[in-house]
């Protein structure tokens, strides 16, 4: 019972972290110990299909009601409390640091410092793609459904690799106020079957993209453990700075510092452990 809550507990950490911009739930899952068997999970979900299925349903219950229940919620914070919330998750991030320093073995070598260094920039190199105008889901056609399925696709690979925040891709094509306002109209009860239609490509878009990416990563653990991690590692501490990038230009008050770095400490000490 208390492995399932605590598999609640990081689905809901994980779901929250793909609402913000500039978190990825792929992050917080390495960060939490679990990144790895949610893979294999994923990956051979119907060859220990009773056993995946008992490790899934706990995450999958925390990460739908964090998505249901939190997207109102982080969205207030973002706007009224930007930086304690931020740096939240900075230490949720910071705090499986140490895990992952146990996983490269200290193999410091050539080719894995460049893995690093390129895996660190490219996340870098994405934070200056430029947002779409937001699309609209009104007079919706097969091309539309089409799309949103490819979006989820899209955003899947981008919740399940660490660093590449999943909200931000979402921005980035146009979808991400869209969606997280048709999750909020659905949640409210409003236009029902319009957007459940509209989640419901989405949604398959979502589940093959998991699917696909899982097996693509299994693939790199297996045959590349180090080196992969050595990647890892570097889109975790890149994603860093994009969730800081979002704070420029905006004005602090002491107590929202102070507040911050609580929250920061709260974070860190959470994601250790998770993380265990």
């Amino acid at each position: 019972m208390k492995k399932n809550i605590i598999l609640v507990i990081k689905g809901f950490f994980m779901g929250i972290a793909n609402i913000i911009p500039g978190v990825s739930g792929g992050t917080l899952a390495i960060t939490m110990g679990i990144y790895e068997r949610l893979i294999e999970a994923i990956s051979h979900f119907f060859g220990k299909l009773k056993e995946n299925i008992l490790f899934l349903i706990p995450i999958g219950i925390g990460a739908v009601l964090s998505i249901l229940l939190g997207s109102k919620v982080i969205a207030y914070s973002l706007e009224e409390y930007p930086l304690p919330t931020i740096l939240f998750f900075a230490g949720l991030i910071l705090g499986g640091i140490p895990m992952l320093y146990k996983k490269i073995k200290g193999n410091f070598d050539l080719k894995n410092i460049i893995i690093f260094i390129l895996t660190f920039a490219f996340v870098i190199g994405i934070m200056f793609l430029k947002s779409s105008k937001d699309v609209s889901f009104e007079n919706m056609n097969i091309i539309s459904y089409l799309l949103l399925f490819i979006v989820g696709v899209v955003a899947a690979a981008t919740m399940i690799i660490p660093g590449i925040s999943g909200s931000f891709m979402l921005m980035v094509m146009g979808y991400y106020k869209p969606i997280l306002n048709t999750i909020n109209d659905l949640t409210s009860f409003n236009n029902i079957f319009e957007n459940i239609l509209i989640l419901i490509p989405f949604g398959i878009g979502v589940l093959v993209g998991f699917v696909l990416i899982a097996k693509i990563l299994e693939y790199l653990f297996k045959k590349f453990e180090v080196p992969t991690y050595f990647g890892i590692i570097g889109f975790v501490l890149s994603s860093l700075i994009g969730i800081f990038v979002q704070t420029e230009g905006l004005m602090f008050v002491p107590m929202q510092i102070i507040v911050g770095i609580i929250l920061f400490a709260i974070g860190f000490v959470v994601a250790l452990k998770l993380g265990d």
